[in-house]
């Protein structure tokens, strides 16, 4: 089945030439062109990943993104401004998957889109259905949920990727270099702070007291482990 993808930028040659590019590799490729229009697209229908560029109108990307964390978890891809730090590390806060500049190359938007299906599809893919439980924390591997005392958390793709990871090797300390080459890629052009982020969003979902975690535990100067 054809991968469905919804573009979202004011610009419509970059829209147009985006959607062309990945056309040509067989996906289906919706259109948005500001931020209301973008949201209203994602609540009715069904995508396989978002590239959202963040200086929209109506609403912004950053709006869009956090509004779209509230009831799906889809993989989400800003587009920023070149050099723009701050962005990059705002998308992430507000539930963004991963980010790409501007101007970009079309062939590498093409790989980041293609990865980023291809790890979701594999994690949705697995025959054997998984469940991980640990005093009151319960991850559905198969489903892709996570639970909270029976009550639903809602986590973006990165987030619960690093969930099940950790959970799986429990008690083992993952630098943080490590953890962005297995849930990220080894072509992720990002630095480790964009672990941080998750981590810490991860936590605000996850733990009763962030800063005095239950679960997921840092190791100072080296990363962070889920103590079981």
């Amino acid at each position: 089945m054809a991968k469905r993808v919804l573009v979202v930028d004011d610009e419509k040659l970059i829209v147009k030439g985006i959607r062309f590019s990945l056309e040509q590799d067989g996906m289906e490729v919706d259109c948005a062109y500001d931020g209301q229009e973008a949201l209203d697209q994602v609540a009715k229908n069904h995508y396989d990943i978002v590239l959202l560029d963040v200086m929209l109108p109506v609403l912004t990307g950053f709006e869009v993104c956090q509004q779209i964390r509230e009831f799906s978890d889809v993989p989400i891809i800003m587009l920023t401004a070149k050099g723009d730090d701050m962005d990059k590390i705002l998308g992430l806060e507000y539930g963004a998957d991963d980010y790409i500049t501007k101007p970009f190359n079309i062939l590498e938007v093409k790989a980041r889109i293609k990865a980023i299906i291809r790890r979701s599809s594999s994690s949705h893919d697995k025959e054997e259905k998984k469940v991980l439980v640990f005093d009151g924390l319960k991850v559905d591997c198969d489903s892709r949920r996570g639970y909270i005392n029976d009550k639903e958390v809602n986590l973006t793709a990165k987030e619960f990727d690093l969930l099940e990871l950790l959970m799986l090797h429990p008690n083992k300390v993952y630098s943080r270099e490590e953890l962005l080459n297995t849930v990220w890629g080894y072509d992720y052009p990002g630095d480790v702070r964009t672990v941080d982020v998750h981590i810490r969003r991860l936590r605000e979902k996850i733990e009763g007291n962030p800063s005095d975690p239950q679960y997921i535990h840092t190791k100072w100067g080296v990363g962070y482990y889920f103590q079981k």
